[in-house]
């Protein structure tokens, strides 16, 4: 009962101007927490899942494969 009148109080009329704010402010926000996995940042998380989709990350770069310097690897060698 409760929750059927939180949700017909919470429907909120938004333009796509102002959704879009609010997903970058809750982007921000989340991205910047000093505790990622805090409660307060899960339950923005979970909020944010249902206002839209998260936001498209760039993928990390590859790995660099690591190799000793030229003189070191002679001296090793003799």
């Amino acid at each position: 009962m409760v929750k059927a009148l939180i949700s017909d109080f919470m429907n909120l009329d938004l333009t796509d101007e102002e959704i879009a704010t609010l997903l970058s402010e809750l982007d921000r926000i989340i991205e910047n927490d000093r505790f990622p996995l805090s409660p307060r940042i899960q339950t923005l998380k979970q909020i944010r899942a249902k206002i839209g989709p998260e936001p498209v990350r760039e993928p990390l770069p590859p790995p660099k494969h690591f190799e000793p310097p030229r003189a070191a690897r002679k001296r090793r060698d003799r």
